[in-house]
């Protein structure tokens, strides 16, 4: 063990370098977002142009006296089929009772 009241012997001073090699950013995630975006915005102009500058629009009629006449025939719908005959039924008698027993007196 050493003695702790003798100071420590001379060091040299060392210095080191750390080199750190990040790649260059690229344009980052972002830039295909804001392409999207800018070319979803200019389809909505077009749009817009075309929808409000009235061309290729139909123009309404001056008047407004529509008489329309359909005459359609009135559809029918064909005869159902015919049920087939059922065959006859032999008569059934009804059930009879047995005779009562006389009371036992």
């Amino acid at each position: 063990m050493t003695d702790p009241n003798i100071p420590p012997p001379e060091r040299p001073e060392v210095v080191h370098h750390t080199t750190i090699n990040n790649p260059p950013k690229s344009g980052g995630g972002g830039s295909w977002i804001a392409l999207l975006v800018g070319g979803l915005v200019v389809v909505v102009i077009i749009i817009a142009v075309v929808v409000f500058s009235n061309r290729g629009a139909i123009e309404a009629p001056d008047g407004t006296d529509i008489s329309v006449d359909i005459d359609l025939p009135r559809p029918e719908l064909p005869d159902a089929p015919k049920m087939p005959d059922l065959p006859d039924v032999p008569p059934v008698n009804p059930p009879v009772m047995p005779p009562e027993p006389a009371p036992a007196t």
